[in-house]
């Protein structure tokens, strides 16, 4: 079993979301500044996100998106089910067909591991992550470098 980088991007983009949720909504082109994801790619997270109502988008100036019902009430594994990820550590997808048709030797052990990385991560909430001291300080560096890249580009834009 492993996380796709689609649920990685995806819990990536929520707590950045939730670290900046005091500044108003927030654009796509503001993670995918700081995260370094694309915007067509966020674009498309984005849109699970919202049709699973853990964010909600602002339309116009000012606009973006911003998190539906709060940090301490969206867990790590809803984000990762909600852009369709599993969390599943079996061949078979849970199906128990693995061998033949039928449940292979190990099959309960990775069950049970699935479960155990559910519960995981159903008990971590974005409140939490926002909380943690090293998140924190990487949120703070990730900050002053998008802000001197907009600088730069600006410069840029100037000149």
């Amino acid at each position: 079993m492993r996380l796709t980088t689609k649920g990685r991007y995806a819990v990536t983009a929520m707590l950045d979301l939730a670290l900046h949720e005091d500044q108003g909504p927030i654009t796509l082109a503001d993670i995918s500044m700081r995260q370094g994801v694309s915007i067509s790619y966020l674009e498309q997270l984005f849109a699970k996100l919202r049709r699973s109502k853990l964010v909600e988008s602002v339309r116009g100036p000012g606009g973006g998106y911003r998190l539906a019902g709060g940090a301490a009430a969206i867990s790590v594994a809803q984000i990762v089910e909600a852009v369709n990820d599993s969390m599943d550590a079996t061949r078979c997808l849970g199906k128990g067909d693995c061998q033949d048709g039928e449940v292979c030797l190990t099959h309960h052990l990775w069950s049970d591991l699935s479960a155990r990385l559910r519960q995981f991560l159903n008990d971590i909430t974005l409140a939490e992550l926002v909380s943690r001291e090293d998140i924190r300080r990487v949120s703070s560096r990730q900050d002053r470098i998008s802000r001197a890249r907009h600088t730069v580009s600006e410069l840029e834009r100037i000149i």
